[in-house]
């Protein structure tokens, strides 16, 4: 039987949509609040996509570096363009030395199977929480904190139509004729231009410039120690390991997967940082959530990622100026749709520990990781756990 490496049809793209509760809200993130440039942005994004499309043929997904975005949302003042560009070269030339040189593979011998279903399940159960929580947020759109007011009243719409979502989406979600994502994301851009989301924009086209960064010793050794060292734990477990792992389990290791190893992975990733930083983009990675997203809501092959991609690169180059109100269009309660059904998708990947002690390490880890939020925190742990468990032979 021939293996079909790249499909083009209405279920391929609907299942690139279904990273987008990930993708969107930190992207615009590192804009509004970083600083970022909307069309490099968004450029970077689309070429990754559409490589990681063509090299490894399946839907591999592309995500922002998350405690990297996180940290330097919250901190605008203290984490300038300049430092984060620092932290994607950094970041870059680390994953290119640990996939060239094979060391990753290495460290891919202290993520045992248990500890790596704890990630997953850590992850997975901290996006459906986020996922919650974008569809309990009072304000119906991102980064805006107000209330929609009609007739004095003050109306939980963005709860109303996440219910709404969720309903959608259990309907549709395995039909194939109308896909979920397509579905929920085409309403959630309806109606942010039916609530006036888009009445203010200017409809220019054209993108909005591109420009070299060379990040100073100062910024470099500041990115070092405020983002690239707090990324480098979950990025080994979930962007590399993890990614792979859920890979094989959805897709079972034959030529399909003969692409996917931990080394193409941690290089793919140093590629394209070590490209971004010196362009001034967002610092990117795999993902286990990412790729469970993806084939959830239909993605199946590489040619998943080639559509997506090239809608990102096309909204860079040519609408780089409207792409981001566009976007911004998008109620909190889409993307904690994509959200909730992403991590209950990549949490059940835990069904297939048998032993006791395995399922013990992996709540552990996914318990930890949860009242933390910080994966490295939760491997080491969940790895030190596990060793004193051997070393003391103690029985669950």
């Amino acid at each position: 039987m021939k293996i079909k490496t790249f499909e083009f049809n209405i279920m391929e793209f609907s299942g690139s949509l279904g990273d987008l509760g990930t993708l969107i809200p930190l992207s615009l993130g590192m804009i509004i609040v970083c600083g970022l440039n909307t069309s490099t942005v968004l450029v970077m994004i689309g070429l990754f996509y559409v490589a990681s499309g063509l090299f490894f043929k399946l839907p591999v997904p592309v995500q922002p570096l998350k405690l990297v975005a996180a940290i330097a949302i919250a901190n605008p003042s203290k984490i300038t363009p300049e430092i984060i560009s620092g932290a994607s070269i950094i970041f870059g030339i680390i994953l290119l030395f640990s996939g060239l040189t094979g060391f990753i593979d290495k460290l891919s011998k202290l993520f045992k199977k248990p500890i790596i279903r704890g990630i997953q399940l850590g992850l997975g159960l901290i996006l459906a929480q986020k996922g919650m929580t974008f569809i309990m947020d009072p304000s119906l759109f991102n980064w805006n904190q107000n209330l929609l007011e009609i007739n004095g009243y003050s109306l939980p719409l963005n709860l109303l139509i996440g219910i709404m979502m969720i309903g959608l989406t259990l309907i549709f979600l395995n039909n194939k004729k109308f896909p979920t994502a397509l579905i929920i994301v085409a309403i959630g851009i309806c109606i942010g231009i039916l609530s006036g989301r888009m009445n203010e924009t200017s409809f220019e086209t054209g993108s909005t410039g591109f420009s070299l960064t060379i990040p100073s010793f100062e910024n470099m050794f500041t990115a070092l120690f405020l983002l690239v060292i707090p990324q480098i734990p979950l990025t080994i477990g979930n962007a590399v390991i993890g990614t792979a792992d859920t890979c094989f389990s959805l897709f079972g290791k034959n030529k399909k997967t003969k692409n996917i190893s931990y080394r193409s992975l941690a290089n793919s990733m140093g590629i394209i940082n070590c490209m971004v930083g010196f362009l001034g983009g967002m610092p990117m990675c795999h993902g286990a959530g990412g790729l469970a997203a993806h084939y959830r809501f239909g993605a199946r092959t590489g040619g998943s990622n080639i559509m997506i991609g090239l809608v990102f690169m096309v909204s860079g180059i040519f609408f780089g100026k409207m792409s981001f109100a566009v976007l911004s269009c998008l109620p909190n309660a889409v993307f904690g749709t994509l959200l909730l059904f992403t991590g209950l998708e990549l949490s059940i990947l835990i069904r297939d520990l048998d032993q006791k002690k395995d399922i013990f390490i992996a709540l552990l880890i996914a318990c930890i990781a949860i009242s933390t939020n910080n994966m490295g925190v939760a491997f080491i742990s969940g790895m030190l756990t596990d060793q004193l468990i051997k070393w003391k032979r103690i029985e669950l």
